[in-house]
C-alpha cells in the first residue's frame, strides 16, 4: 500500500470520525433540552459514522494483518487517536442519556 492510499484511509477515518464528533454535539443539545427523540436520532447517525470510520480502519489492519507491509503514517495513527476518542465520547454519552431521563421524570 502506498502512501496516498494510506493517507486517503486515514482521512475516511478522520471525516467520519469528526461527523460522529459533531452529531454528538447534535444530541448534546437536543439532550440539555429533554428531546430524546432528537438524542437518539443524533446517537444513530453517530453510530453510523463511527462504523464507516471503523471500518475503513480494520480494512487497514486486516490487510496488515496478512502480511501487506505499510510505511509508518502519523497521518494514520492521527486518524486511530481521532477514532478512539470520539467513540469512547460516544460511549459515556449513552451512559448518560438514562440519568437524563429520570431527572426529566423526576422534574
Amino acid at each position: 500500500m502506498d502512501e496516498d492510499e494510506i493517507s486517503s484511509v486515514a482521512m475516511k477515518v478522520i471525516l467520519n470520525a469528526g461527523d460522529a464528533r459533531s452529531c454528538l454535539d447534535e444530541a448534546t443539545i437536543k439532550l440539555g433540552t429533554f428531546d430524546f427523540a432528537g438524542v437518539e436520532k443524533a446517537l444513530e447517525d453517530a453510530d453510523e459514522k463511527i462504523l464507516l470510520a471503523h471500518n475503513a480502519q480494520t480494512g487497514m489492519i486486516q490487510r496488515q494483518a496478512a502480511g501487506e507491509k505499510f510505511e509508518y503514517s502519523l497521518l494514520f495513527v492521527h486518524a486511530q487517536d481521532t477514532l478512539m476518542t470520539i467513540d469512547a465520547e460516544l460511549h459515556l454519552f449513552k451512559r448518560l442519556v438514562p440519568i437524563f431521563k429520570v431527572l426529566k421524570a423526576q422534574g
